[in-house]
């Protein structure tokens, strides 16, 4: 039997906010995380780009210093967004074997992997950390989790690039729908701005290139938009079964209805241009939620600001929805945060989940001069969505050719 899985707990760390209310106001009023960072990288590297969506609250500014001491940023940030989710949720008390962790990163400890780097040619062998490999390894985020909330049911990992986060979310729906635990944290984290990532996304042709306006470099659909801007931080929810959760007493945001993971097997870095592992996402989202296209009053979209991927997504879309793509509102939120890479799907969730529950569109900021190619319903505003049942999905596509869809429904008891 098919059980209903619901959001009772969000936390997030970001570019707009140092927790998941701040960041939704920020969003919803039309703030940018972006802005030049305050080092001499440019100088001392040599950077074509200058600037990026650093976290408004660094997580060694929340963490105790012990704890934060032997965490990567990544780490620190997934701890810092799961703490605020658990403690949303009114701290379920749930036994320990009934409680899972589904996390995700794209990239993982890649400052401490620096850092240890820099300390072996600088000072030699015998400095090295001994701590380096649990830090830097992709699953140090989930174990910080587990082992700070006691969450023994299991403790897993996503590394699926851009998607991570949005398949974490749904390995959770899943492992929640399968009966493997009662309670499931699930988000994703990200630290890696970094000069090499910088660099190396340049040499890519990835990244925007504006140095001398940053807040509106992130600028999705917009005629003259060159490249993703990169953010950090980290988003987290708290599932769990509706019965589980009205047991409780529970506040409920919303219903993570279905979900969808694809793969292109295409490129290491394009959008298959069919669109045809995205459509198929989508598609097995839907058909999980039990629910048909025409439902969907909201799509939270991938939309990186990208001169071809902005244009795939439509064309992928195009082909769910018909003519009606160009009618659902539209939010393309990395306007505002930048991309979180393995972060960014989780904190779309949840930003998606609040949408449905407040029946409001979050606005696509820098939105001046509109892609006739993408000619999608997206609003530099705020826009209502109504009073009745909402529907949304919320899209992610990495690198590798991953593709996760989450679809959330708005919960009315």
């Amino acid at each position: 039997m098919t059980k209903k899985i619901v959001v009772t707990g969000i936390g997030a760390s970001t570019p707009i906010g140092g927790t998941a209310p701040e960041s939704w106001s920020s969003l919803l009023a039309g703030e940018s995380g972006i802005h030049s960072l305050e080092n001499n990288w440019a100088e001392q590297y040599g950077l074509a780009v200058n600037f990026a969506g650093k976290a408004k609250v660094h997580p060694d500014e929340v963490l105790e210093r012990p704890v934060a001491k032997r965490l990567d940023p990544s780490s620190q940030f997934a701890l810092v967004a799961a703490l605020e989710a658990i403690a949303d949720a009114g701290n379920p008390d749930v036994p320990a074997e009934r409680f899972g962790v589904d996390w995700a990163t794209g990239i993982g400890g890649l400052w401490s992997l620096l850092d240890a780097w820099d300390t072996l040619r600088e000072k030699g062998p015998r400095r090295v950390m001994p701590l380096t490999v649990p830090m830097l390894m992709p699953n140090a985020p989930s174990a910080a989790i587990s082992m700070h909330l006691e969450a023994r049911a299991y403790a897993r990992t996503v590394a699926s690039a851009c998607a991570s986060s949005t398949e974490a979310v749904v390995n959770a729906y899943e492992h929640l729908q399968a009966g493997l635990a009662d309670v499931v944290i699930a988000g994703g984290s990200e630290a890696a701005i970094h000069p090499i990532t910088l660099a190396a996304f340049n040499s890519a042709q990835a990244l925007s290139k504006r140095n001398d306006s940053p807040e509106s470099a992130s600028r999705p659909y917009n005629i003259d938009r060159d490249g993703f801007v990169m953010g950090e931080g980290a988003a987290a929810l708290v599932l769990e079964t509706e019965e589980h959760a009205l047991a409780r007493g529970a506040k409920i945001y919303a219903e993570i209805a279905g979900g969808g993971v694809t793969a292109d097997a295409y490129h290491i870095t394009a959008n298959d241009p069919e669109g045809r592992g995205a459509i198929r996402a989508v598609e097995l989202a839907l058909g999980a939620a039990g629910a048909s296209a025409d439902e969907v009053t909201h799509i939270n979209a991938h939309a990186t600001s990208t001169p071809v991927g902005d244009v795939n997504e439509f064309v992928a879309l195009q082909k769910v929805f018909g003519d009606r793509v160009r009618d659902i509102p539209v939010s393309a939120t990395k306007a505002a945060t930048g991309h979180l890479l393995g972060g960014t799907g989780a904190l779309e969730a949840l930003f998606t989940v609040l949408a449905v529950k407040e029946r409001v569109a979050p606005p696509t900021i820098n939105l001046v001069d509109q892609d006739p190619e993408i000619p999608f319903s997206a609003s530099s505003r705020p826009v209502p969505l109504g009073d009745g049942p909402q529907l949304a999905i919320s899209n992610s596509f990495g690198f590798g050719g991953h593709n996760a869809v989450v679809a959330v429904r708005s919960y009315d008891q």
